[in-house]
């Protein structure tokens, strides 16, 4: 059993602060952390579920993991590893995880520049390159999360057209899907400050239908498009054996992993999660993956950016006050 230690205040606030630039479905950022100096607890926050696109609340919880593992990261690059309980109120299921902590008597280097990339990683939705030297990375990637409940496709070339018919598939449900509709323009609005997606971080008319996987947002005509490059990114799907607030959890933490390794490689990435919503979607990815017993809960699409694009700005964050409550 690890033995339980104190870390000191500031590293933790500036661990959650960096837990924090996890990417969330619409830059919901539906997290609550409570903090004190031997422990944190990790919630999520009900009030910031995108209520028609994630009517169960897995991809807000999905969010939360990928948050837990970014903390775990920033942790041990500060000399702390960390012990996590899931779930541990019975009572209140929105209470994800409490985390302890344990000094490290060394601190690889490599934990040090995982930290680095949490601030490098964008969701970038442009149409990207294929990644150089795929066959050498992917057993990389693999290794890259030890969570047996979590399970990483690859999926080849002859999937795309499939892959393509579900993202269609899942947009012709729901054109007529007023609240949806809603939603992605409030959480595109330019007037947005602290979160939601801004414009900057959206593609252009021409960029969005080279991508036939990416969720459809709305477009701006005047936005400048790249270069005529169709999609040749790598697509990735984790799945779970079940649907429940565990497999979500867990998946979220693969998923930020995937998505630092890839960043320190030098490769974008952008999660695609409109596919998985509706069953219709899951059902085509089923049949696509090694084991169609398996939920596919989100897929990940990887490769070069295109040349002469400028990596996208930050997304804005809530401020830190808004997020987290300190013990004591």
């Amino acid at each position: 059993m690890m033995t339980q230690m104190i870390a000191d205040t500031k590293v933790i606030t500036t661990a959650i602060e960096l837990a924090c630039r996890a990417p969330s479905i619409h830059n919901s950022q539906p997290w609550r952390w409570v903090a004190g100096r031997a422990s944190v607890d990790l919630f999520v926050d009900p009030y910031r579920t995108v209520t028609s696109t994630d009517a169960s609340g897995r991809e807000a919880i999905i969010s939360c993991g990928a948050a837990l593992d970014h903390f775990r990261v920033a942790m041990a690059a500060v000399g702390w590893n960390t012990n996590v309980e899931q779930f541990p109120n019975p009572n209140n299921l929105d209470h994800l995880a409490s985390i302890d902590f344990a000094s490290l008597g060394y601190v690889a280097p490599a934990r040090r520049d995982r930290a680095d990339a949490i601030l490098r990683r964008r969701t970038n939705r442009l149409p990207f390159r294929a990644p150089k030297h795929w066959s050498s990375f992917e057993p990389v990637l693999r290794s890259a999360f030890a969570n047996e409940f979590v399970t990483l496709d690859v999926l080849g070339d002859d999937a795309r057209p499939r892959l393509a018919e579900a993202s269609r598939l899942t947009e012709a449900l729901r054109r007529y899907d007023d609240r949806y509709c809603q939603e992605l323009l409030w959480w595109t609005a330019p007037s947005r400050q602290v979160d939601g997606i801004p414009q900057s971080a959206l593609l252009s008319e021409a960029n969005d239908r080279r991508v036939d996987v990416n969720r459809r947002f709305p477009t701006d005509a005047h936005q400048l498009s790249s270069a005529g490059v169709h999609d040749q990114a790598e697509i990735l799907v984790l799945s779970t054996p079940g649907d429940t607030r565990a497999d979500a959890l867990n998946c979220g933490e693969a998923l930020s992993a995937i998505l630092l390794e890839c960043t320190m490689a030098g490769l974008a990435t952008c999660p695609v999660t409109h596919i998985t919503e509706l069953k219709a979607g899951r059902d085509i990815i089923r049949d696509l993956t090694t084991a169609p017993a398996l939920v596919p809960q989100v897929l990940i699409r990887v490769g070069n950016e295109p040349k002469g694009e400028l990596t996208p700005p930050p997304t804005p964050r809530r401020p830190l006050s808004d997020v987290l409550e300190m013990r004591g």
